[in-house]
């Protein structure tokens, strides 16, 4: 709600392609490589190192004026101050985060492969909704495969950005787009690549 349209690459972030003395840096060179938006995945179960590095995000995404998004965690965006957080099926509710992190905060939701979840997911609120993975994925190897159609589907009845994610590459990347995607959500294209820059900036190049 009141968020300025969505628009570029999404990097999101990956505690086995990033440990912690690399985390920080990576992602800033995601951003100078033109990443629109950020995002803090991390699974683990140490509370106490993750808020340490959701807090050092989002100093560096204030810094570039970049939204810090939180994967699952209302609690730890709230914490940090991040830009707002990103929502699964099983993570709590939206309007349970939209209380808690105010009316400006971006949420967005995960919909997987099912266009009514994303029309009640903008019925009641949120700022972005996210298909996929499109694409076979090493982050998510058994996750539910949309066909492309689907961002068609959405693009003609949606008003919210449509967030394409899972084994997105530069190459493949123009098929979601053209699609309908409004934003790419990337985490090993980006951060798997020995110049973390150079590959954010190929997908930036895409938008231009």
């Amino acid at each position: 709600m009141n968020q300025p349209s969505c628009h570029g690459l999404y990097a999101v972030t990956d505690a086995v392609l990033l440990p912690d003395d690399r985390l920080v840096h990576a992602v800033e060179q995601a951003i100078l490589g033109g990443a629109r938006l950020i995002q803090y995945r991390d699974k683990s179960t140490d509370p106490a190192r993750r808020l340490i590095q959701a807090r050092a995000l989002n100093t560096l995404c204030q810094r570039y004026e970049v939204p810090l998004i939180v994967n699952d965690d209302v609690e730890l965006a709230f914490q940090v101050g991040a830009a707002g957080v990103h929502l699964g099926q099983h993570d709590p509710s939206l309007a349970t985060a939209r209380d808690r992190l105010g009316e400006t905060a971006l949420i967005g939701v995960s919909c997987y492969d099912r266009l009514d979840l994303a029309l009640a997911a903008e019925r009641a609120g949120a700022d972005q909704v996210a298909f996929g993975a499109f694409f076979p994925s090493p982050t998510k190897p058994n996750e539910i495969r949309p066909p492309i159609t689907l961002l068609q589907e959405a693009r003609a009845v949606l008003t919210v950005p449509i967030v394409a994610i899972g084994g997105i590459t530069p190459d493949n990347a123009p098929l979601l787009l053209d699609a309908g995607a409004d934003v790419l959500a990337v985490v090993s294209a980006v951060f798997a690549q020995p110049d973390i820059q150079t590959a954010a900036r190929r997908f930036a190049a895409l938008f231009t």
